[in-house]
């Protein structure tokens, strides 16, 4: 079965926003089977440029629940949030 990986490469705007958007994005992976893998901040670039200080990974079933999940109300509901606190780049990736 394939699986599925939501990436996201992350510039942090507002730290006090940034907080209470991921303090909610948990809730809305559960209905799609997300998990989330990793939270992280860069320590150091080893090739190239990297433009964004924070990345996230969230593993689902398959493309399907990971495009699902994104696509929900639930979810929905935290993009302007989202659009305040960070600029993000979210790709789904099969594995």
């Amino acid at each position: 079965m394939p699986v599925a990986y939501a990436v996201g490469r992350i510039s942090v705007k507002n730290a006090q926003l940034w907080a209470e958007y991921r303090s909610r994005v948990p809730a809305t992976l559960l209905a799609w089977g997300g998990e989330l893998l990793l939270r992280g901040k860069a320590v150091v670039a080893l090739c190239g440029a990297e433009s964004h200080e924070h990345i996230v990974a969230i593993a689902f079933p398959d493309p399907q629940a990971a495009q699902g999940w994104f696509a929900s109300p639930d979810y929905q509901a935290l993009i302007a949030l989202r659009r305040e606190a960070a600029d993000v780049v979210l790709t789904i990736y099969e594995a």
